[in-house]
């Protein structure tokens, strides 16, 4: 008998509007039912008992890496852990052969890596859902949290304005992406040489988005409801001094939310590096929702294994 195609989520567009709505809904709706539970206690009706996430890591993590386990364990489910450092993919196993093995395993599959090319490797061989938990092109479960974050503090999605400070690296390219699927703009003022993916920006409008790439922070934070940025220099990237110092004039300060709607929130997808991206006033200020987004890591995993295995829709 044929086997299904599984549902993996590689970037948002995998999932699209409608799902990404469902799975915006279904977060919401199973964070207010923890609501004084203890964090390790399961979910009532426990969709995922029995089953089990494998975590694979190329990248170190911290809330990729917690907010995955947890998530397994609020819905019923467990997890395990491989890095390449101690599995055979750091002694030269195949992507493909990892993913055939795992596929025997577990049910589901996250790989946090940094080439793209990797993980859709791994989806074309794997007959469970892969997951993309970071790859240097996009950060798709980064975003479902964000959303999550800026729609439970009463914003709208469609017609949204939302301004980003720094790096024209993979979560802003995820965010574009979802304003494009989302209906909403998003102003980017990053510096000369550091744009995102003029491909991304360009399918963004398309769809109806507004992408506006300047090299003036304030003209960015004019209006905004959401003020968001991102560490400058990503794991590894070999350019960090010249990178800093063509980033100094980004950074998010009291200024730059001046600029915003008086209503505005601050996100970081963190690690934060206070006095660089963003000043330690907005940081720790009532505007700032970074450690609430941290948290929504959790419920909107959730939400994406309960898709990708077919238990949303």
């Amino acid at each position: 008998m044929t086997q299904p195609h599984p549902r993996h989520f590689l970037a948002l567009e995998d999932a699209g509007a409608d799902a990404i709505a469902a799975m915006l809904a279904d977060a919401i709706d199973r964070k207010a039912d923890r609501a004084g539970k203890p964090k390790g206690a399961p979910d009532v009706e426990a969709s995922l008992s029995d089953h089990v996430l494998g975590l694979v890591f190329e990248k170190s993590s911290t809330r990729t890496r917690v907010s995955f386990d947890m998530a397994m364990r609020q819905l019923g489910g467990s997890s395990l852990t491989l890095e390449s450092a101690s599995s055979q993919l750091g002694r030269g196993e195949s992507i493909a052969d990892t993913a055939r093995v795992l596929s025997r395993m577990v049910d589901c599959i996250m790989l946090r890596t940094g080439d793209h090319a990797k993980i859709e490797e791994m989806a074309r061989h794997a007959s469970v859902p892969v997951i993309n938990g970071l790859t240097d092109l996009s950060h798709p479960c980064q975003i479902v949290a964000d959303l999550l974050t800026i729609v439970e503090n009463g914003k709208q999605l469609p017609g949204l304005e939302l301004a980003w400070f720094g790096d024209g690296n993979n979560v802003l390219a995820s965010v574009i992406e979802a304003a494009g699927l989302l209906s909403f703009n998003v102003r980017a003022a990053v510096p000369k040489g550091f744009e995102p993916d003029p491909a991304v920006v360009a399918l963004a409008r398309e769809r109806g988005a507004t992408i506006t790439i300047t090299q003036d922070p304030l003209e960015a934070a004019e209006g905004a409801a959401v003020v968001m940025t991102d560490t400058w220099v990503s794991m590894g990237q070999s350019d960090a001094d010249e990178k800093r110092r063509a980033m100094v004039p980004f950074t998010v300060d009291a200024r730059t939310m001046e600029r915003a709607q008086a209503e505005a929130i601050f996100l970081h997808c963190l690690p934060a590096h206070i006095g660089e991206e963003v000043s330690e006033q907005v940081f720790e200020s009532g505007q700032s929702r970074v450690f609430d987004q941290a948290e929504n890591r959790i419920h909107a995993q959730k939400s994406i294994l309960l898709w990708c295995l077919g238990l949303l829709n």
